[in-house]
């Protein structure tokens, strides 16, 4: 049986992924640095409005997104 926080885990990454090459291009041709909020705030308006938040127990979904965002731009994200 599928595990839907792992779905939604890889939801996550896919459109974090996407916002940070979409912003990234954006800054390489434009010179401005962006910010990890930047690209926090791009994932969160491309979700549609019945979009699953996380418990009151979990962290912020911003805050989760904020996480795998960073763990992009570092390389985290890619190790074994």
């Amino acid at each position: 049986m599928p595990d839907p926080y792992e779905d939604l885990a890889v939801d996550l990454i896919s459109r974090a992924e996407k916002a940070v090459r979409r912003i990234g291009s954006l800054s390489a041709e434009t010179g401005i640095q962006f910010e990890v909020q930047d690209a926090v705030d791009a994932v969160e308006r491309g979700l549609p409005a019945d979009y699953p938040a996380p418990a009151d127990s979990d962290p912020p979904r911003r805050d989760l997104i904020a996480r795998i965002v960073e763990d992009i731009l570092s390389g985290a994200m890619y190790e074994e």
